[in-house]
């Protein structure tokens, strides 16, 4: 409840001070501060679903990795080279921050991860740094959509 004594919010400086809440300057509290805030955002993995494959195998020769609006785009070319008999896998990310605990497990079950963006490769960046997967890229930064057919196109060179 507001105003409960001894859990007043104090607002103020660049940080607080470790346990006590109180301002702080001191860079060295700046410094665990910032390193007990990133703990927290990690073991919020502990909480959310660990992350399926939308479409495909478990494990196979291509996987097709992507986040928000290209869903319908890599659905439907993976759907079409299911069909095709080609092995490749679709996982569609909606959890960024942080990221599934099992990811990298997925991500480690194929020879090649593609991830289709409609941007300069935010993601792509990520996944590399995160889990050192040679992941390849396919950005589209016109202000329009990945298409299914370009996209069919693009896996193509690689299924």
């Amino acid at each position: 409840m507001p105003g409960t004594p001894g859990l007043e919010h104090r607002i103020g400086g660049l940080e607080k001070e470790n346990i006590t809440g109180n301002v702080s300057y001191d860079p060295e509290n700046h410094q665990l501060m910032v390193k007990i805030r990133q703990e927290k955002v990690d073991k919020i993995a502990d909480y959310i679903p660990e992350q399926k494959i939308d479409n495909g195998l478990a494990k196979g020769k291509v996987l097709v990795l992507g986040w928000g609006s290209t869903y319908g785009a890599i659905k439907t070319a993976v759907a079409e080279l299911l069909a095709e008999g080609h092995s490749v896998a679709h996982a569609h990310l909606r959890y960024l921050r942080p990221f599934p605990k099992n990811l990298g497990d997925i991500l480690k079950n194929f020879e090649t991860v593609i991830i289709p963006e409609i941007n300069n490769g935010q993601l792509i960046k990520i996944i590399r740094d995160v889990y050192f997967v040679n992941a390849i890229g396919y950005n589209k930064i016109m202000g329009i959509p990945i298409t299914k057919t370009e996209l069919v196109e693009e896996l193509r060179k690689y299924v």
